[in-house]
């Protein structure tokens, strides 16, 4: 990947793009139809089908699912410093971070469609009200968001030439929703911050499972997503740069970008040594310490806590965003983008997995584990999560080529 040095306005063909557009195009169509094969199978077994079991009920997909809704935290993160902060600059970036937001959330729900066993009661949360429940607030808050971010979505689709071509009024339209961008900002900053928050409240809430019973859980959740989902929003920009030969974002934005993206991901790092020292060292809580000690003898997470998460997928993109040097090269904050993302998703993957797989049955203080809940997704699992993975890139794609990610662009 080069760096561009000359800004220009309009996009330059590239000699092949049309044959590698449509192999790549060939190549996620065989991911979806592996997730659609993968997804039949479910509906018409049931999760018996995974390896899911009432020891390890959250697995591959819950994952995927919060991963998903990480990394579309830069929609209500951008959109707020753009609508609400009014800081100019950031417009430029709003749409594409609205448009990102808009695959990670439509994603997490097909994730999600798979997980709960019975997808044809979807409807039910909106129904029966179960204010006691957390999981339930999550839902409805993610309901309302993700009709937030098509409200937010509607003007760019209305200017794409797909539809102004045959609805020559779309525009307009799409103009006079615009103009409830800030009071849309306001709403979805409200419930992205209410359900991103919850989702670290559903774990920290489990006084059973010492592992995950903290206050620091909802906190963390919400700077890891905005942080992942800054960079992320960043990543693809600059991808698409490269991709059309043309810059589409000032060189002080990006800077501004990466030093919001590198400083939360700094928060957020600060926070987690903390709550580990806290902990592993200062706790009062012996069978909190002794679960920790657990899972880093049974268990990989100790390594792909501190090489994966934190490491390469927290101080490294860190590090690539707040130095200059780095961040001025296009490279470099693609990297950070793809670390920012494994790092989590592999987060995501301990928090659900680290107080699943202790067992229930087992005291603090008794030296040998008679069991440990083991869990390993099957192809089955994989064939899902290839298939939203399919999905999720399949809308990247047509969205980059197809809609006005930026005003200046003609499609």
């Amino acid at each position: 990947m080069t760096t561009i040095t000359a800004p220009t306005s309009t996009e330059q063909p590239v000699s092949g793009t049309h044959s590698v557009f449509r192999l790549w195009i060939g190549f996620l169509l065989g991911l979806l139809i592996i997730g659609m094969v993968s997804a039949a199978s479910v509906l018409w077994n049931g999760l018996e089908v995974t390896n899911l079991t009432n020891q390890v009920p959250w697995g591959l997909w819950i994952t995927v699912d919060l991963s998903a809704i990480a990394l579309g935290a830069g929609a209500f993160s951008l959109s707020a410093v753009a609508y609400l902060l009014r800081v100019e600059s950031f417009r430029k970036i709003a749409r594409m971070a609205v448009f990102v937001g808009l695959v990670g959330y439509t994603s997490a729900m097909l994730a999600l469609a798979m997980d709960i066993g019975r997808p044809d009661r979807f409807w039910h949360p909106v129904l029966y009200w179960n204010i006691h429940s957390v999981l339930w607030e999550v839902t409805m808050c993610v309901i309302l968001y993700s009709t937030v971010l098509v409200v937010e979505f509607a003007p760019i689709l209305m200017e794409s030439k797909i539809i102004s071509k045959r609805y020559p009024k779309a525009p307009r339209i799409g103009h006079i929703i615009h103009q409830f961008a800030p009071l849309a900002a306001m709403v979805g900053l409200g419930l992205s911050l209410l359900h991103q928050s919850s989702l670290g409240a559903t774990y920290g809430v489990l006084v059973a499972r010492p592992i995950w019973f903290k206050p620091s859980l909802p906190v963390m959740f919400i700077l890891s997503a905005v942080a992942a989902g800054v960079t992320f929003t960043l990543g693809v920009t600059i991808f698409y740069e490269n991709l059309v030969r043309a810059r589409q974002i000032s060189d002080k934005l990006r800077r501004q970008l990466a030093m919001l993206a590198g400083l939360t991901m700094l928060g957020y790092l600060y926070l987690k040594l903390w709550d580990f020292l806290a902990t592993s060292y200062y706790s009062h809580l012996p069978s909190r310490v002794e679960d920790l000690d657990l899972l880093n003898r049974i268990a990989p997470y100790g390594s792909s806590f501190w090489i994966i998460e934190v490491l390469l997928g927290g101080l490294v993109p860190a590090i690539i965003l707040l130095t200059p040097t780095l961040r001025a090269q296009d490279k470099w904050i693609v990297a950070a983008a793809l670390l920012a993302v494994i790092g989590v998703v592999v987060n995501r993957w301990n928090v659900t997995l680290s107080g699943l797989i202790v067992p229930l049955d087992w005291s603090p203080g008794v030296a040998e584990v008679l069991h440990v809940n083991s869990y390993r997704p099957n192809w089955t699992e994989w064939g899902v999560g290839i298939g939203v993975l399919g999905y999720g890139l399949m809308a990247l794609t047509l969205g980059l080529r197809f809609l006005p990610m930026f005003p200046h662009n003609d499609h």
